[in-house]
């Protein structure tokens, strides 16, 4: 496992997991977003398959280590954001990655959309991880007028373009 150096002052309220160091680029672009709405926050590496003990511990603790939502990468296997899904009940966001050759971002997408009955996976657009970051921090403030006042700030913002 890969932990991203955050600091931060908080206890996460979001985890991102990428499901290989390749896929981190993509991820840490969703670090981005929770930073600037100053929403703590855990980026990691893991691979439900090279690692599924580590993926189960992971989503199995995420409720109790105060986790509101987990974004997943999901690459040519889409199973990070299936495992992490059927072993946690907070919200799983799934990021279809485009990994060309292995896979365009269509078939990605279609991966991360079409999850078994009972184990959604809320999916967002190929590479997408910053309108994961902005949904995981919308279902953040839910419950949190101050995550709720930066969100209606950062969409002000839009108008202006996104800036990072």
């Amino acid at each position: 496992m890969t932990d991203e150096l955050i600091p931060q002052d908080e206890s996460p309220l979001v985890g991102v997991l990428a499901a290989s160091p390749s896929e981190l680029p993509i991820m840490r672009q969703a670090g981005l977003i929770l930073e600037k709405l100053a929403i703590a926050h855990e980026i990691r590496i893991m691979s439900s398959s090279r690692n599924p003990d580590e993926v189960d511990l992971y989503a199995r603790t995420a409720f109790d280590r105060g986790l509101k939502a987990v974004i997943c990468s999901t690459g040519v296997s889409g199973h990070l954001a299936a495992a992490v899904a059927a072993r946690t009940v907070l919200p799983v966001i799934g990021v279809p990655i485009s990994s060309s050759p292995q896979m365009v971002g269509s078939e990605a997408l279609a991966i991360t959309a079409q999850m078994p009955t009972g184990v959604p996976v809320a999916t967002v657009g190929v590479d997408a991880s910053v309108n994961a970051a902005v949904l995981a921090a919308q279902i953040v403030g839910v419950g949190d007028k101050d995550v709720q006042a930066r969100l209606w700030k950062f969409k002000d913002d839009l108008a202006e373009g996104l800036k990072l």
